[in-house]
């Protein structure tokens, strides 16, 4: 290997190993690549202003910022009411409702942690309450937490789209069916572990007038999909102009409307958004100056010969790249992994003929996976935190759910038509 490289990744690794955040560990390994390679260190400060400098980036911190907004205010536990009235009378029916009501804020907040956050924080207490084990809980609202990133708007498609450039909007299209498909694997698990050990038993269907009134109560934030996405797939607005009227239509629904916010909820939601949003940019911007370290070194041809080497079957290559995603998401968050992985891989999936489109869904995913497992899963320190238990407990709660995105990520990424169907008929 290249000594710039080497140094890059050594100084990296060792980084990642002390635990040092993510984002300061791949700076600090791009600047002793330069060091070693003489680069000049205007070179750093060029390619993280470059990296930050993107219209479609602009998303993020929009959809971070409705996301915190609609779950400190009431919309969470409005679409609560709703998954009840769905699926609430099936057995189990508790894990059933956090899983379908984690589908529905997922096209709220477009982040796996926030999904967690708000439906996990609601419904693990009561789950406890209604006679579940806090392991399953914890294990079931941990692992819906990735519809937060499957359902759009997501944060990760967006990250993927600016860099593989690829049309967010259809990355979003592509994202609805598997979202849905993996919400009904992971709903299908649960009641086979209920009835298995008697947790929930089955309720009292609900009304169509109980019905009727919990989408009345829904109903600002049943509209926010509509709104965003419809705008988005409709033409009428790119992702980032979405998702600065998903901040707007947050504030004025959460404010004027429900008047469930507070000057003091307001201060401490911005503060909440600033942490994250600078959490997620100091990423960005170090991933991709690593991103452009290795493609001066043209590491992407290197690794498309090294993968050919090994064998040309499409569908070997693509095993390959899923367990490489696997092992990657144990240590890097999701953002990084497509920084640093996107410019490698698109030489090899154009290579053995896959879309660009349905790859991003492939990655997303790998990244449902990675969520639940340490040491960097970050729904399962989420879920960790509102059950208080373990991460060793919840990681060994979490392995049936685990097998499962395993199980979806390998049909994601074998069936395409599950992607690129709809996405093929909007066009």
């Amino acid at each position: 290997m290249d000594p710039v490289l080497l140094a890059t990744f050594g100084t990296l690794i060792l980084l990642l190993i002390l635990t040092v955040p993510i984002g300061v560990a791949i700076g600090l390994g791009v600047f002793a690549g330069m060091m070693v390679g003489g680069l000049p260190p205007v070179f750093l400060a060029q390619k993280v202003f470059g990296a930050l400098d993107s219209f479609p980036l602009m998303a993020v911190p929009f959809f971070i910022l409705a996301g915190e907004i609609m779950q400190k205010g009431t919309m969470a536990h409005s679409l609560l009411a709703v998954s009840r009235c769905l699926v609430g009378h099936i057995p189990g029916g508790m894990a059933h409702i956090s899983v379908v009501t984690s589908l529905f804020y997922g096209a709220l907040s477009g982040s796996a942690a926030a999904t967690v956050a708000a439906v996990g924080g609601i419904m693990i207490p009561a789950m406890q309450e209604e006679g579940y084990s806090k392991d399953f809980a914890a294990a079931v609202n941990s692992t819906a937490g990735c519809l937060g990133i499957m359902i759009p708007p997501s944060i990760p498609l967006i990250v993927y789209g600016t860099t593989a450039g690829t049309s967010v909007s259809d990355l979003f299209i592509a994202a609805i069916v598997p979202g849905i498909l993996i919400a009904i694997a992971l709903m299908v698990v649960s009641y086979a572990i209920c009835r298995r050990k008697g947790f929930g038993k089955a309720g009292k269907r609900a009304s169509a007038r109980e019905m009727l009134h919990a989408l009345n109560e829904a109903k600002w934030a049943l509209l926010v999909p509509v709104i965003v996405l419809g705008g988005i797939y409709g033409g009428l607005t790119t992702p980032t102009e979405a998702g600065a009227i998903a901040v707007v239509y947050a504030l004025v629904a959460e404010c004027l409307i429900t008047r469930s916010m507070t000057v003091k909820k307001l201060i401490e939601i911005l503060k909440s958004t600033v942490k994250v949003n600078a959490a997620i940019f100091l990423v960005i911007a170090a991933a991709t100056a690593l991103g452009q370290i290795m493609m001066y070194y043209n590491m992407s041809n290197a690794v498309l010969a090294f993968l050919m080497g090994i064998t040309t079957n499409k569908y070997i290559l693509l095993a390959l790249i899923l367990i490489v995603l696997l092992i990657l998401g144990t240590f890097l968050v999701a953002v990084a992994i497509i920084l640093i992985v996107t410019p490698l891989l698109m030489p090899v999936i154009g290579a053995i003929g896959i879309d660009p489109v349905h790859f991003g869904v492939i990655m997303l995913a790998s990244f449902a996976v990675a969520g639940q497992t340490p040491p960097v899963g970050m729904t399962l320190f989420v879920g960790s935190s509102i059950a208080k238990i373990s991460i060793e407990r919840l990681s060994v709660a979490v392995v049936p759910f685990i097998i499962t995105l395993i199980v979806m990520l390998f049909i994601v990424a074998y069936v395409p038509e599950l992607s690129l169907y709809m996405t093929s008929t909007m066009h």
